[in-house]
């Protein structure tokens, strides 16, 4: 059957699409989608090839609906809390069928590349802000809350920032690509590999990652925690733009 066939079956597009190096990247491939949504979306693919959609236009499904959840997650009480982190379980879903439609329809370009990291700046972006304004009691109280979680935002775009611009360097520099390992990330002073190890054990920096925020938004409406959440935000964005800046500086990413 050729690859570039509507109606693969869902064994050969887990054969074409999910090749071993999609799971051995370094920061490429979210535990999630490692643990429960890899199994899953190829029956989601196989859907959208049938409708005659394009990988582009799933990528778009998936900024519309991340945007939808930090805009559920604005409302008070329960129920929105966990209406966003179901939002953001099928903004996962969709961020894994895109990627197997381009492979299966050598549709691979730029543009979806550049939609796909558009999506999560932008949801990674707006919920924090979101967060905030629910801590002020929603649309109609904004105050400091909010303007704590638009803090928070802008910490959490300088460390996206910080990632993005050794890309830049490395073009302007005449270098190529860096490659995604463990290796090249690693910081080479003792300090900072020993402290980047220890971190690993208790990712707190991935709080701004939208899986692990929702479900943390939803643990502070359970718990009455939602103010406390957002001060604690703020002082991880702080400590992590600082240490990633520093770990970038003393690996190989720059070399």
């Amino acid at each position: 059957m050729s690859v570039r066939s509507p109606t693969p079956s869902v064994a050969e597009l887990r054969a074409a699409t999910q090749p071993p190096s999609l799971f051995e990247r370094n920061s490429g491939e979210h535990w999630a989608g490692k643990l429960y949504m890899r199994r899953f979306s190829p029956y989601v693919t196989r859907v959208l090839l049938r409708l005659g959609l394009s990988p582009n236009a799933v990528t778009w499904l998936m900024i519309l609906v991340g945007l939808l959840a930090a805009g559920v997650l604005t409302l008070p009480g329960l129920l929105p809390a966990v209406g966003a982190v179901l939002l953001i379980q099928m903004q996962l879903l969709f961020d894994c069928s895109d990627g197997e439609m381009a492979r299966w329809l050598d549709k691979r370009s730029p543009v979806g590349v550049y939609l796909d990291r558009l999506g999560h700046y932008l949801t990674e972006t707006a919920l924090p802000i979101a967060l905030g304004i629910r801590a002020d009691g929603g649309w109609d109280s904004i105050g400091g809350w909010t303007t704590l979680g638009l803090v928070a935002a802008v910490l959490q775009l300088l460390v996206k920032a910080e990632t993005a611009l050794v890309h830049v360097a490395r073009v302007e520099a005449g270098l190529g690509k860096v490659e995604d390992t463990k290796a090249v990330a690693a910081p080479r002073g003792g300090l900072l590999r020993m402290a980047r190890s220890a971190l690993g054990h208790l990712p707190f920096y991935r709080a701004f990652v939208a899986v692990e925020f929702t479900l943390l938004a939803l643990l502070a409406e359970l718990f009455d925690f939602t103010r406390g959440l957002v001060v604690g935000l703020v002082v991880v964005g702080v400590i992590t733009a600082l240490g990633h800046l520093a770990a970038i500086l003393a690996s190989k990413r720059l070399q």
